[in-house]
């Protein structure tokens, strides 16, 4: 099954926050955590991921830096910032709003 990539799109910000909520990560890391929580259903591309993180760090949500990697490349980690995590607060009510409307017209009725 293929994300509509409206969907996709949607999702970003709170996958994106939720991700960096475990801890600071860098961006193909972050594409693989979420390819490993979605059992391999949702592949990002970094044409998709790094629009996200520059329009997170300016809207002051995360903050980058460049650190070196144990193979000695440099590696840009994002961490979530207090303003990102009152936002993430505010993904998480609004994406249970929806699911749990959702999951209210999609369930079997009972006659």
């Amino acid at each position: 099954m293929k994300l509509d990539k409206e969907l996709v799109a949607a999702s970003s910000v709170p996958l994106v926050l939720s991700i960096l909520a475990e801890g600071d990560s860098y961006g193909y890391a972050i594409i693989q955590r979420v390819r490993e929580l979605s059992g391999g259903k949702i592949e990002w591309t970094d044409g998709m991921l790094y629009p996200v993180l520059h329009w997170l760090e300016d809207q002051r949500l995360v903050h980058s830096r460049w650190e070196k990697s144990e193979s000695g490349r440099r590696r840009k980690y994002y961490s979530l910032q207090p303003d990102g995590r009152q936002a993430l607060a505010q993904q998480k009510q609004q994406w249970n709003l929806v699911s749990s409307t959702l999951n209210q017209l999609w369930r079997p009725q009972h006659a």
